[in-house]
């Protein structure tokens, strides 16, 4: 399946802003057969004084610009297509919790890849009482550790409502849990403290998602917001595996990657400083849909 995608993010200031250094992370992953990105074109206007492109710890594409004058608004935009393949099915192997807690005591890798970067506390996400025993509560003896996370990503579907007015972009994952209401971004905070809490590694991805007009509706273009999911650990032979709570469902051929990290504080896709003064106002619309 290939994929047009078109993103704008428009930053409108009160007073004029200077002094900004941003760093984006928005273009598609290369993943090898899974996803390939055959073309893509980021814009900033105003035009950067200063503009490069890197890679971060996690693999991530990044672009990092800087705006030395004034500006009250500033927009911008990427646009790609990007080839899906057919995810691969889920691993025949089973791993078990104990198997599982030895593999990762035997573990000497600090790779970018490794599982050990997925454990314990970071940058948006310290431990949770109520959300550790909701998780305990899930976790089923004799179930393996895949098994464990469709168990927990199901149960997290059911006891949330999508609602984008309960919270924003710097809400804590605690209180959308104890409202039972939030946001993709809410949805897969919860269930990675989840799952760290059943010591099984767990961590954020940020993406793209095709979404389907209403039956009977038409398609609105650039009515979608960028997606997230969670990735989980499930052993050494199985490997990781990538669940959408918001949607109850293993990650397929609809959903495209950006980013990995250990929160959304890892793959924002815009985060920076300037200097200003006043209110801000910040707006995203994607638009997904299939090349042709």
């Amino acid at each position: 399946m290939e994929y047009d995608i078109r993103l704008t993010l428009t930053h409108s200031y009160h007073l004029p802003a200077g002094n900004g250094r941003h760093v984006v992370r928005v273009v598609p992953r290369a993943l090898g057969q899974r996803q390939r990105l055959k073309l893509s074109m980021l814009t900033i206007d105003p035009p950067p004084s200063e503009q490069f492109d890197s890679v971060d710890f996690f693999g991530n594409q990044t672009t990092t610009f800087v705006h030395a004058d004034a500006h009250s608004k500033m927009v911008i935009s990427m646009a790609c297509r990007v080839a899906v393949g057919q995810p691969e099915p889920l691993p025949d192997a089973a791993v078990n919790a104990a198997q599982l807690a030895g593999e990762l005591a035997d573990l000497r890798d600090l790779g970018p890849l490794s599982p050990m970067h997925f454990l314990g506390p970071s940058p948006r996400l310290v431990s949770d009482p109520e959300i550790a025993a909701f998780a305990r509560s899930i976790r089923r003896d004799g179930d393996s550790v895949a098994a464990t996370v469709m168990r927990l990503g199901e149960a997290l579907h059911g006891i949330m409502t999508f609602d984008a007015t309960a919270t924003t972009v710097d809400s804590n994952p605690v209180d959308a849990f104890q409202l039972k209401r939030g946001v993709c971004q809410d949805y897969s905070h919860i269930m990675i403290l989840a799952l760290r809490a059943l010591n099984i590694p767990a961590g954020y991805v940020s993406g793209y998602l095709r979404t389907l007009p209403p039956k009977g509706g038409t398609r609105l273009e650039g009515a979608d917001a960028m997606h997230a999911w969670v990735k989980a650990w499930c052993g050494a032979a199985p490997g990781w595996v990538e669940y959408d709570p918001t949607n109850r469902c293993v990650v397929g051929t609809d959903h495209i990657v950006v980013g990995y990290g250990r929160d959304y504080a890892d793959v924002s896709p815009d985060i920076g400083h300037l200097r200003s003064a006043g209110n801000q106002t910040t707006a995203q619309a994607v638009d997904v849909k299939v090349a042709g």
